[in-house]
């Protein structure tokens, strides 16, 4: 099985991306905002993956962070919900927000996703309450930054960046500088991604 992907985004389209890893070509679906995440191509990228088999086809499904594989798991557990439709939810609420969703049983903001009625919506609620109680801390959110990496992200930040933006960036800076890079040369990096 196929659990992780590091090589050169070659295309990315509305629903999902092309990586190329050393000349092969992999198509990696994935919700909004992973996609969103990616750098321009032919820049460098790294995804989480889950891998489907089936009798015709092996699929692909991407993510910028555990967090949101981890929300693809519990979403495709549930009766009723498949890959498809999981990206769909994590297209419109992102793990945090449907982390909150769930605890607070609210359906309305289940509902926005496309594909999720009612009755999907009570469902989701239903039996992902307590397993999505058991997610690791670390799922939620994203490690910290240290070191050069968070004074990158700080100088970001406070140049009037969003924080997630920012991160984004910065992931991708350092997957081409490597984890010594200096602060100057990740601000750098961080500011050219930003502008793409």
């Amino acid at each position: 099985m196929i659990a992780s992907l590091t090589g050169r985004v070659a295309a990315a389209e509305e629903r999902s991306c092309i990586i190329d890893v050393g000349g092969v070509g992999y198509r990696v679906h994935a919700s909004a905002r992973t996609l969103a995440a990616l750098p321009a191509p032919p820049a460098l990228a790294h995804l989480l993956v889950e891998t489907e088999l089936r009798p015709d086809a092996i699929l692909l499904y991407g993510f910028a962070d555990a967090a949101e594989r981890a929300w693809f798991r519990l979403l495709t557990a549930v009766q009723g919900v498949g890959a498809r439709l999981a990206l769909a939810i994590l297209s419109t609420l992102p793990p945090a927000e449907l982390a909150a969703a769930i605890a607070a049983g609210d359906r309305a903001r289940l509902t926005r996703a496309p594909g999720v009625g009612t009755k999907l919506a009570q469902r989701l609620l239903g039996e992902l309450r307590e397993p999505a109680a058991m997610l690791p801390a670390s799922t939620s959110a994203p490690p910290p930054a240290v070191g050069a990496a968070a004074d990158a992200l700080s100088a970001l930040v406070n140049l009037g960046y969003r924080r997630t933006e920012a991160e984004a960036a910065l992931t991708r800076a350092g997957l081409r500088l490597g984890e010594e890079a200096a602060f100057a040369a990740l601000v750098r990096e961080g500011l050219k991604e930003l502008a793409r």
